[in-house]
């Protein structure tokens, strides 16, 4: 059950991290913040991570071996990653929608999924 957590944990914690560092790149399709200068940009996307890190250090101690959970340090930061990527290409596909699937993508992806399968086989 704390794999399960720590996932979601981590789930929230992109969605957070997306906002923040990409997010303020949509800002030009809102007039009220169309015209924000970089200062205030960076305060509001610190703004923003500072919840993703209220999801992502709780994950990381709840998911990790020596805290009682079933994830090393590799596999911590190998689900990070591919939940990063599955997050970023949602909000960026259907929140967005700037950006469009194409074929390298997938195929990407699938080699990312082939390096999740080697970080958690036990040789």
């Amino acid at each position: 059950m704390r794999g399960l957590y720590c996932v979601l944990l981590l789930v929230l914690s992109n969605v957070f991290m997306t906002l923040a560092w990409y997010g303020h790149l949509q800002f030009k399709k809102v007039p009220a913040l169309a015209n924000l200068g970089l200062f205030a940009v960076i305060m509001i996307s610190w703004g923003t991570a500072f919840f993703e890190y209220i999801f992502q250090v709780p994950a990381n101690k709840i998911g990790y071996r020596e805290n009682g959970g079933p994830y090393s340090l590799f596999e911590l930061k190998t689900i990070q990653e591919a939940v990063s990527l599955i997050v970023f290409t949602l909000i960026t596909v259907y929140g967005f929608r700037t950006e469009k699937m194409a074929w390298n993508h997938l195929v990407g992806f699938g080699l990312i999924v082939l390096a999740v399968f080697f970080i958690f086989k036990k040789w």
